[in-house]
């Protein structure tokens, strides 16, 4: 791995972080290795803590690749939508401690897990594509209808509206916020927790309960590698 994603475990849980550069964008090399952390976890049978650096979870996806053609871009947002799903259906749970903003893949990052936490604080937490120029892409749109309320799915989606911390929990990104300090000894407390849970009835309840949303997922996966994204920078 090219450390752009640091893997450490203990006890039953292990914690993912990202630390790729000021925004803690997601490119293809974040992409590879979180799933290389992944493939290891899930491997040893642990609890998946994932985390960004002081301040942010992720910005989005990287920019220098967004912009440097459609399918380019297209090509990121698959891996990521892909990535979101490996994340939904992962046999273990997966926890997100959200170290600050968490915008656009970022906050899909928090809708890919099984249990939010985040920081209380000047932060932003939301779907931005709309503001960037960005149509949202089906998969998007199919992991936000899922996960969020009614009326936080289309202010969010249609209207890029963001976030403070308190009002994601609101809106459905987060599950609850906690001191900055207190972050990961509390993302630890709930690993440890989750850990008692049977893991087999875990997994099968998580694929039984999320077979319909998975399969859409899939198929919003597909239709949006036969079109073209939509992204007027």
């Amino acid at each position: 791995m090219n450390n752009l994603v640091q893997y450490t475990t203990e006890d039953n849980y292990a914690i993912i972080k990202i630390a790729n550069g000021k925004v803690n964008a997601i490119s293809h090399e974040v992409i590879d290795e979180i799933n290389e952390c992944l493939e290891a976890a899930e491997k040893e049978e642990r609890v998946v803590i994932i985390t960004g650096q002081e301040g942010i979870l992720s910005g989005g996806y990287d920019l220098k690749v967004m912009t440097k053609s459609a399918d380019a871009a297209k090509e990121l947002v698959s891996r990521g939508s892909k990535l979101s799903h490996r994340l939904l259906s992962f046999p273990y749970p997966v926890i997100m401690a959200c170290s600050g903003h968490a915008v656009a893949k970022g906050a899909f990052l928090l809708l890919s897990a099984d249990y939010r936490l985040g920081v209380d604080g000047d932060f932003k937490i939301g779907l931005n594509e709309v503001q960037i120029g960005m149509t949202m892409h089906h998969a998007g749109i199919a992991i936000a209808r899922h996960k969020l309320p009614a009326v936080f799915f289309e202010r969010s989606v249609n209207n890029g509206e963001m976030y403070n911390p308190k009002e994601a929990v609101t809106a459905g990104f987060l599950d609850k916020i906690v001191p900055g300090e207190y972050l990961l000894p509390t993302a630890v407390k709930v690993a440890q927790l989750f850990g008692k849970i049977n893991k087999t009835a875990h997994k099968n309840t998580k694929l039984k309960v999320r077979k319909d949303f998975l399969e859409s997922l899939q198929n919003a996966i597909e239709l949006d590698l036969k079109e073209e994204l939509s992204f007027d920078a």
